[in-house]
């Protein structure tokens, strides 16, 4: 009872929550601050020193890593809104009352959990071009092709990822009241009326959401790459988060991978508040 009359109810539940963002996001983030304002290298005998933003201008001095930066964004750009838009459409597809709906959103779930090994993706993706080309595509090495090894971690990326963003929209999709519909049907709208001016309006806060997490996920590029290209060919699928990985672990230069982190964080943070702050005034600007 003195516990509960010195800190509110509410706070009591949420201090779970801080004590892991603070324990797991907070320290550990301001821990990569202080390393990266050092010379820390494990491989090193000398002993560690304060070298202020020394490790930040070395790294915008860095061509491999303003080409995973690039990377990083051009990856970003092209999976979220492809893959937000992917989702849409297939939630609005499975929300319809088809025969074997619930096998449908399974198969298109199961890539979430179940995902494709580098042998199927390559051997589906071939098969697939030469079916319908007739014979005439020649199977390629998608992942030795400089051109053609980024797009083909997209297209695996969206094809795994699209389940969990359609289950999100779905569940948001079945939460617009049938009423407004109905409504829309006896005043003479159409399906594309009823679909800009109901569904798109009542998936508002759904989709922000799913770009979101999207934006955030794709930053985060890093498993596909390891075990797909490992950064190559030619650093032609480095990101953000692989040249962090390498700094600290296969380089050593732990300060060096902390200063990636941190420029990582920032960036991350900038695109999600300005993305945020874009879907917040579109809605605003189209009702003016």
């Amino acid at each position: 009872m003195r516990l509960r009359t010195l800190i509110p109810t509410g706070a009591l539940f949420a201090l779970p929550a801080m004590a892991g963002l603070t324990c797991f996001v907070a320290i550990p983030f301001l821990l990569a601050i202080a390393l990266s304002l050092t010379n820390l290298h494990l491989a090193s005998p000398l002993p560690v020193a304060f070298v202020g933003a020394t490790q930040f201008v070395r790294l915008f001095e860095d061509p491999a890593f303003i080409r995973a930066l690039l990377n990083s964004l051009l990856f970003t750009a092209v999976v979220v809104p492809l893959q937000t838009a992917l989702a849409l459409a297939l939630a609005l597809l499975l929300n319809r009352p088809l025969l074997g709906r619930t096998l449908f959103r399974t198969l298109f779930f199961m890539p979430v959990v179940f995902p494709l090994s580098l042998v199927s993706v390559i051997w589906i993706l071939n098969g697939f071009l030469q079916f319908i080309s007739l014979g005439h595509w020649q199977p390629r090495d998608f992942l030795h092709d400089p051109v053609l090894a980024l797009p083909a971690i997209m297209l695996t990326s969206i094809w795994q990822g699209v389940g969990f963003q359609m289950v999100i929209v779905l569940a948001g999709l079945q939460n617009i009241p049938e009423q407004l519909y109905e409504a829309a049907c006896l005043d003479g709208a159409g399906r594309w009326q009823r679909f800009w001016h109901i569904t798109l309006p009542g998936l508002r806060n759904t989709l922000i959401f799913v770009m979101l997490v999207t934006t955030i996920l794709a930053f985060r590029l890093f498993e596909q790459v390891q075990i797909m290209t490992h950064g190559g060919p030619n650093r032609a699928t480095a990101t953000v988060m692989f040249e962090a990985v390498q700094a600290a672990f296969s380089r050593q230069q732990v300060a060096q991978g902390a200063a990636i982190t941190v420029v990582f964080f920032v960036v991350v943070v900038a695109v999600t508040l300005l993305q945020r702050r874009l879907s917040v005034q579109a809605p605003r600007e189209a009702s003016r």
